[in-house]
């Protein structure tokens, strides 16, 4: 077996994922390196040269192989970066996204001039809205909701491992079943994909994202229909709902919550310009 520099062996896996046609080429091979290595950056950009140990080699190799079988690199790694902090992943899990980081964006601004805000994730999986945002707000508290018990021992030891488990608890429910409190912040990125669309979802997502955290029902809105519902029992008076749009969706989910008798203030949109973050209140009395 070719024992090969860190770097060498870096540049050759991204040359090989560069001609496959894969997006980030030389990122992944990057995080793959040192996820085998266990190198920091700098590390990497210090000591190019560190030869890898043949078990390192083997490893990167099995690495590589489920790369190009479509599996992400988060879920090879375990682990995911959402604004700036790293979360575990699992199979129980959906893969944080950096769209919904605009989530976070939009909740910290509606919440700038409100103090020791109580936060509501719905459907918290890794937890990685929740705790973003207890993260940045240190007088925060809050509360992540999920039917998944897998998903929440994952977000339970991401809160552990971030310093924040002192501020969040979590739960099993569907959505606020067993809930019989109002929050400042409710935030959820739900399923919304057409159920008869999964099928043609990369295999990156339909093969490695749970299907719970997915699966909308026949026109990707049963959760929408469902939060619309519940949204008013559990806001503060001025507090606010902040919820994940999927692309082309903010017409249909702004009607069924404003039927519901919800005020819809604004969607904001993230980097590539589609209508992400949907901000909701109830209506002023």
């Amino acid at each position: 077996m070719t024992i090969e520099t860190r770097d060498h062996a870096m540049r050759m896996l991204g040359w090989r994922l560069r001609q496959a046609g894969f997006p980030t080429p030389e990122l992944d091979a990057r995080l793959l390196l040192q996820g085998v290595t266990g190198a920091s950056d700098i590390e990497m950009v210090r000591e190019p040269g560190t030869r890898m140990t043949e078990a390192e080699v083997a490893k990167l190799a099995e690495y590589e192989r489920r790369r190009f079988a479509g599996e992400p690199v988060s879920r090879i790694l375990g682990e995911r970066e959402f604004w700036g902090l790293t979360f575990a992943v699992t199979a129980a899990t959906l893969d944080p996204r950096p769209d919904s980081e605009t989530l976070i964006e939009t909740s910290l601004a509606l919440l700038r001039d409100v103090s020791a805000p109580h936060i509501l994730d719905l459907g918290t999986g890794t937890g990685c809205l929740l705790l973003a945002l207890l993260h940045e707000r240190t007088d925060a508290t809050g509360m992540g909701v999920d039917l998944s018990s897998e998903a929440l021992n994952v977000a339970s030891g991401n809160a552990a491992r971030l310093g924040l488990a002192s501020r969040a608890t979590f739960r099993a429910g569907n959505w606020t079943e067993g809930l019989d409190e109002r929050f400042d912040l409710v935030i959820s990125n739900p399923p919304y994909i057409r159920h008869d669309d999964i099928a043609t979802l990369d295999v990156a997502v339909r093969e490695h994202d749970p299907m719970l955290a997915l699966d909308g029902g026949a026109d990707g809105l049963d959760a929408y229909r469902a939060l619309a519902d519940l949204l008013p029992d559990f806001l503060t008076q001025a507090g606010h709902a902040v919820i994940e749009l999927g692309a082309g969706q903010a017409e249909e989910v702004t009607s069924l919550f404003e039927k519901a008798g919800l005020s819809v203030i604004r969607v904001d949109s993230d980097l590539g310009n589609v209508p992400r973050a949907l901000v909701a209140t109830l209506p002023r009395r």
